[in-house]
């Protein structure tokens, strides 16, 4: 007589108790939902946010703060002792410019941020390299999408007025002199390697939609400058002790809400 062994009788129970399973899915769609909803794709485990990127220096020195890629803490960084908004002297935002390698405009990707330096009552003297190593560069994406960009440790570059905007050399003095009411034109360049995923050069500072009336739809960029002689320039001017004023000078391309610090 043939007998199943026990193990046999284990399969067979096992597939039985599957079929039945099977078919009370195909009878109660609502029932397959459920399951589908508690038990998703990743083996019951919820997904877990995605780490930051980490920090990576940059090839001409400085840092490409990837960490704070989609971080929405701006635009206005916090100050940093007084006078980070008065007008004297006082960093200007003149637009940023996107150029794509191609045929007619040989060379490599940029995206640049043009500048001006300007004081009113007396003169300004900037050692160069201008701000080495003291540049902070962020562009904030529209409608709270956090930062599209971030680099710390940049230098700026003084420029002529010409339509090329080509780069000054120093004075023999070392220093750049901005005479009161006229303007140190400065440009300053975000590295390829600062720019977060999703984006590039040529459209970290486009608008969403691109084609808009609107400037809330478009990236507002934070530029800061950082010298001592813009500290002692307040205190000269202002008659405060440099201890508590700021020698940062601050540009924030479009800010709303304006309140004094």
């Amino acid at each position: 007589m043939f007998r199943l062994s026990p193990r046999s009788w284990l399969i067979l129970a096992a597939s039985a108790a599957t079929l039945l399973v099977l078919m009370g899915l195909l009878s109660f769609p609502s029932l397959t939902s459920a399951l589908t909803s508690a038990w998703p794709a990743t083996a019951g485990r919820p997904a877990l946010p995605a780490p930051p990127l980490p920090d990576v220096p940059l090839p001409g020195g400085g840092t490409a703060r990837l960490s704070q890629c989609g971080v929405d803490d701006g635009p206005r960084p916090p100050a940093r002792g007084e006078g980070e908004r008065g007008s004297d002297p006082q960093l200007i935002d003149g637009g940023w410019e996107a150029v794509g390698a191609g045929p007619k405009t040989p060379g490599r990707n940029r995206f640049t941020v043009h500048l001006a330096v300007r004081t009113v009552d007396r003169p300004l003297l900037l050692d160069a390299p201008l701000s080495g190593g003291r540049v902070e560069l962020d562009i904030y994406g529209p409608h709270g999408q956090g930062r599209r960009a971030s680099a710390r440790g940049l230098t700026a570059t003084v420029v002529d007025d010409g339509p090329g905007r080509k780069p000054l050399q120093p004075p023999a003095s070392g220093k750049f002199r901005v005479d009161p009411g006229e303007s140190l034109l400065v440009d300053v360049e975000l590295p390829a390697a600062a720019v977060c995923p999703g984006h590039t050069l040529r459209d970290v500072g486009s608008c969403s939609p691109e084609l808009t009336n609107d400037a809330a739809d478009c990236p507002v960029l934070v530029v800061t400058l950082s010298d001592p002689a813009i500290r002692a320039h307040r205190a000269a001017v202002t008659g405060q002790s440099p201890e508590r004023l700021s020698e940062r000078l601050v540009m924030v391309s479009l800010e709303p809400e304006m309140s004094e610090t």
